[in-house]
């Protein structure tokens, strides 16, 4: 799920190491902006310091779940300045420097795009640009806990009454993803942890694995194992004097919807909350959204068989490591007939046909030859559901075109009723898409232009049903 976060350009598998830098002082500070490449934006913020020739930098990307990534091979000679952000296709960033303002060319993959960056002053900081309407009337408070040699990092936020609290935890969808689950600017888990937090109920979200402040690496992980890094998050909870460990919960969205039921099981949760979750397997969830979305796109039947075809020998390689070479090819010529229906603006951007589609055929093997990818596709959410005895909450949006609601409604139902459970609740709000935002389509194209904002009877619904069961 989540398929509109693998974005044009591959900034997802960092390779960190050491910075080579050498620069006058003139960059020294923070810049903020965005890299903008085929018609879409990604914002970014650079940081320069330093101290004569020992000048350092980093990157953050939000959307991608980056923060303080080295940036290495930087030269900076006024006005002209480079550096480059390594990882499995290293992209390069070649521009100048006039006062408070860096522009220039970024390369990668055999596409190109621009970058424009302001320096922001120095007693000014990113979370001081973010608008705030009031002062939070709660206290946020930065934790870590662990789960055997993995570590968490995240942010508690605890009302100001008196405790002890009840607490859910928030698990955010499939792909590294930071503590806010943010996407194209929105961050939905922020939303939905204040909102409750104002409600009286302290919330626990915290940075996917390799995310961020968080240890280990999402890819090589299944949804088993995150399942242990929620249980680690409410045994950390049940520690506190200012959380009552009678009343944790969790939620989880997307892929999160298949985790919570998991953690359940260890008996430690007190009730769940669905948003988006599955009642099919991963590789039925893929055929379901693949041709959902493309129906949105304005796909044809035949393009949209051809897809399918093309997803079922995808599906037989991974499970017998045969039959890549075809895979390869298929792939080659689906992206070349895709560079050829672009737009006029799209299609300047990638001055190389041949190595961007190299490097996007790359990308996407590398993508399915994870852990996480293989157990996804086939694990079956029924078995958790079916032996799930805490309150449940299951919410779908009627535009969903990644967890498409009807059917997964109607199977999550099933398995309910056949193990007699006798406190749930399914909905599926009008309008909403997969992060519950108002939308038209549904499709993942829209996100970057919708309001970043939750459909209005969302977040009333989740606070009433909680305060209901406890």
């Amino acid at each position: 799920m989540n398929s509109s976060k693998r974005l044009a350009i591959c900034l997802a598998a960092f390779l960190l190491g050491p910075p080579t830098l050498m620069a006058e002082h003139a960059v020294d500070g923070e810049w903020n902006g965005a890299i903008k490449i085929m018609g879409t934006e990604m914002g970014i913020t650079a940081r320069f310091e330093g101290d004569g020739d020992a000048l350092s930098a980093t990157l953050d990307i939000p959307q991608q779940g980056a923060k303080g990534v080295p940036l290495q091979n930087v030269s900076y000679q006024h006005p002209d300045i480079q550096f480059e952000i390594p990882g499995a296709a290293v992209a390069k960033f070649v521009g100048q420097v006039d006062g408070d303002s860096m522009s220039g060319e970024f390369l990668q993959s055999g596409m190109k795009g621009s970058v424009e960056l302001s320096r922001r002053g120095a007693d000014e900081s990113v979370e001081a640009a973010e608008e705030v309407a009031e002062p939070l009337p709660y206290d946020e408070e930065e934790v870590v806990f662990v789960n055997g040699d993995v570590s968490l990092a995240g942010t508690l936020t605890l009302p100001r009454s008196i405790g002890p609290f009840p607490a859910v935890v928030m698990i955010t969808g499939s792909g590294p993803q930071n503590r806010d689950e943010e996407l194209v600017g929105f961050k939905p888990f922020r939303v939905i942890a204040d909102y409750l937090t104002r409600e009286g109920i302290a919330v626990l979200r915290y940075d996917d694995r390799g995310v961020g402040g968080s240890t280990g690496s999402t890819n090589d992980s299944t949804s088993m194992d995150f399942a242990t890094d929620v249980v680690a998050a409410v045994l950390f909870l049940k520690q506190r004097a200012d959380i009552d460990g009678s009343r944790i919960g969790a939620i989880g969205h997307s892929e999160g919807g298949i985790v919570a039921p998991i953690a359940a099981q260890s008996g430690e949760l007190a009730f769940v909350v669905l948003l988006a979750g599955t009642s099919v397997t991963g590789e039925e969830i893929l055929y379901l959204q693949g041709r959902l979305i493309a129906e949105a796109n304005g796909a044809t039947p035949e393009e949209i068989e051809t897809q399918r075809a093309g997803q079922e020998q995808m599906m037989k390689a991974i499970r017998s490591g045969e039959g890549w070479e075809a895979i390869e090819v298929n792939m080659a010529e689906q992206i070349r007939a895709g560079v050829a229906d672009m737009t006029e603006e799209q299609r300047a951007a990638i001055p190389d046909v041949d190595e961007f589609v190299k490097a996007q055929v790359s990308a996407g093997i590398a993508a399915t030859n994870t852990p996480w990818f293989k157990a996804f596709i086939d694990y079956d959410p029924v078995p958790a559901l079916e032996v799930l005895t805490v309150p449940a909450l299951a919410i779908f949006g009627e535009l969903d075109l990644q967890v498409p609601a009807q059917a997964n409604a109607d199977g999550m139902e099933k398995a309910f009723k056949k193990s007699g459970h006798e406190q749930y609740r399914i909905v599926t709000l009008d309008g909403a898409n997969h992060l519950f935002q108002a939308a038209t389509t549904g499709s993942p194209t829209e996100y970057a232009t919708l309001k970043k904002e939750l459909v209005p009877e969302f977040l009333p619904l989740i606070t009433a049903w909680i305060k209901e069961v406890l």
